[in-house]
């Protein structure tokens, strides 16, 4: 087994350092593959304005030539693995896997970013959130009734447990008002305690 390691450091959107690892398994170690992988990686490189470390496995079994990728980017790693019977077509082939993965996860990032900025805005009263909501209008499409029942905290969470439903509403017996249990996206539940004053 042979390693090749190399440090670089891209002069993009900041200049973040890239390490690339580089590793050769049963077939002789060339600069040739080594500055393949390391001009795909930088192109991955323009995501990205801080840190990247890359670690590279090549290797080849019989007639299979199999390149194996794992990055590491700000706490997140992405891994793809790909094979053919050319060890630069499995490059291209695992680098097309990567920016494919790296580019849901910047689609993520973003829209969390953009609900986050949304919240925000609205609960500072953010005067164009609020009139791009009243623009759009949301509409009625179903009606509930709902039967508020009397119980504890813990038995609405219980009967949440048991259902199907996103939420449960119920008449708080300790404190007489009318309450809202919800299933949070985290898998735990969130309690709206609804007081009139």
């Amino acid at each position: 087994m042979n390693k090749l390691r190399s440090r670089i450091n891209y002069p993009i959107y900041g200049g973040g350092k890239v390490e690339i690892s580089v590793t050769f398994r049963h077939m002789e170690p060339t600069t040739e593959l080594r500055s393949y992988v390391e001009e795909k990686v930088y192109k991955v490189k323009k995501y990205f304005d801080f840190p990247v470390e890359a670690h590279i496995v090549l290797k080849v079994e019989k007639f299979r030539h199999i390149a194996d990728m794992t990055l590491s980017i700000d706490g997140n790693k992405v891994k793809a693995v790909d094979e053919s019977g050319d060890m630069y077509s499995s490059i291209d082939q695992v680098m097309d896997k990567i920016e494919e993965q790296l580019r849901r996860l910047l689609s993520r990032k973003r829209e969390y970013k953009l609900e986050n900025i949304k919240g925000e805005d609205f609960l500072n009263g953010g005067i164009e959130t609020q009139d791009k909501l009243a623009e759009s209008k949301p509409k009625i499409i179903k009606t509930e009734r709902v039967d508020v029942k009397p119980m504890d905290i813990d038995e609405a969470a219980m009967q949440m447990e048991l259902s199907k439903r996103n939420f449960l509403v119920f008449a708080n017996s300790k404190s007489k008002n009318t309450n809202v249990i919800y299933r949070r996206k985290d898998g735990n539940l969130g309690l709206i305690e609804i007081s009139t004053k």
